[in-house]
């Protein structure tokens, strides 16, 4: 019986331990002292360097300010801001501008606000680019994507990021629990396979 018994005690040890270790993950959230020791879980007590490592990472590998660059810089992106302009402009045109006085409206015939789109058209090809450059320049002075997602990191409670954490990894730390009981049982046979020699 004890020889039977032992491949599933093994496997129960197994998956207790692998349970308890995906749990100390990040439990305790706050550190508690015995005597010369200190348990608490690994992400509270590493938060910080997880919360840097993790802006560094995102910044590097992930998103940067060429990226940003890159796409603001691509013509279709350009176009389509160009578009909204010269929309924006007709409608001043003709809904706004001719309701200073009537004699603007006489002037600002079709012909007109055609000669004057086609001439804004132009100077739009000039100056976006430019304005658009202007404004990359200054999205890479005062937004840091490293502090900033180091600092919303920092901020989290350990209940979000344990969340947040258990959403994306949840079949992986079950199969931690699972492979912790599978080993634990084929450890328990090895071990009646021994006895029995």
């Amino acid at each position: 019986m004890k020889l039977l018994l032992s491949p599933v005690i093994c496997a129960l040890i197994g998956w207790v331990t692998n349970f308890l270790a995906v749990k100390m993950l990040f439990h305790p959230h706050k550190a508690i002292h015995i005597g010369p020791f200190v348990i608490q879980g690994i992400f509270p007590k590493r938060q910080k360097e997880l919360a840097k490592s993790l802006g560094e990472m995102i910044e590097r590998e992930l998103i940067s300010h060429a990226d940003i660059k890159n796409v603001i810089n691509d013509p279709s992106f350009i176009d389509k801001h160009k578009d909204v302009v010269l929309e924006y402009l007709d409608l001043f045109f003709r809904e706004k501008l001719t309701t200073l006085h009537p004699m603007v409206g006489m002037f600002l015939n079709d012909d007109t606000l055609k000669t004057v789109r086609g001439m804004l058209s132009k100077e739009l090809d000039e100056m976006l680019p430019k304005l658009i450059n202007t404004t990359a320049s200054e999205l890479e002075c005062s937004l840091d994507f490293k502090c900033l997602v180091q600092d919303k990191v920092e901020c989290f409670s350990m209940e979000q990021l344990e969340a947040i954490l258990f959403g994306i990894m949840k079949k992986e730390f079950r199969f931690i629990e699972i492979i912790g009981g599978v080993l634990g049982f084929i450890i328990g046979l090895i071990q009646v396979g021994i006895f029995l020699l």
